[in-house]
């Protein structure tokens, strides 16, 4: 590999990985040694790009617009048309559009060539789901997880029982046949799931958990993998 495609590679690593990332972290990555990471650092920063952190704390690439934009692989391409076509077929109305708008802006700037990549995909995906009617405001609900704010909701359970729970609300996720909140319970001090089409009401409380969202993410897909 040329030092020049070294260093976007590098660029794209830092884009990717949680930040700051460790010399240590993106020479595994890179597969060279951290001294090789320090020059590429140097070196991309000499060329204009930001970025924070210094050896021994790790690095944070600052996205700045007067840097080239990376440009897509053709694989890149044809898996981010299998991810937009598949998200467009998921019932939801918001995400349907937003995808289909997407893929339209994502062609309209790529190149000639690979815009044919992206219309005419080697690849593609068909779900055939009716997924359980929901009350919940998809967009407010969304809102409230990106500003961390806690909410209350009334559930009803598997055993058709309604309880009241506090709750952080951390990210939704589409599953095979539902769509379900996963959450931290305040009640619980637990991560509990809690499905859209089960939730009967919910109450925006002006208090807001932050800056915990990141975190009890990475600590509930970590024992996710742990019980795979």
């Amino acid at each position: 590999m040329s030092r020049s495609d070294r260093l976007i590679r590098l660029m794209q690593v830092l884009r990717r990985l949680p930040a700051p990332v460790t010399a240590a972290r993106l020479s595994e990555e890179m597969e060279v040694s951290e001294r090789s990471i320090y020059r590429d650092i140097q070196s991309l920063r000499n060329s204009g790009a930001i970025i924070d952190g210094e050896a021994g704390f790790g690095y944070t690439l600052t996205e700045d617009p007067a840097l080239p934009p990376m440009q897509f692989e053709p694989d890149e391409v044809e898996a981010l048309a299998l991810g937009l076509h598949t998200v467009s077929k998921l019932g939801n109305p918001q995400f349907t559009s937003a995808a289909q708008n997407a893929l339209v802006k994502l062609e309209a700037s790529l190149p000639s060539r690979l815009g044919q990549r992206l219309r005419h995909a080697t690849v593609g995906s068909h779900i055939l789901r009716n997924l359980p009617a929901s009350e919940v405001d998809f967009p407010e609900l969304r809102e409230a997880i990106w500003n961390e704010q806690a909410i209350r909701l009334d559930y009803l359970d598997l055993n058709e029982q309604t309880s009241r729970r506090k709750i952080w609300p951390l990210t939704i996720y589409f599953f095979s046949e539902v769509q379900a909140l996963i959450s931290w319970c305040c009640l619980r001090s637990d991560f509990r799931m809690f499905r859209l089409d089960r939730i009967q009401s919910i109450d925006y409380l002006d208090e807001t958990f932050r800056p915990n969202r990141v975190g009890l993410l990475r600590e509930y897909f970590q024992r996710e993998k742990e019980c795979e």
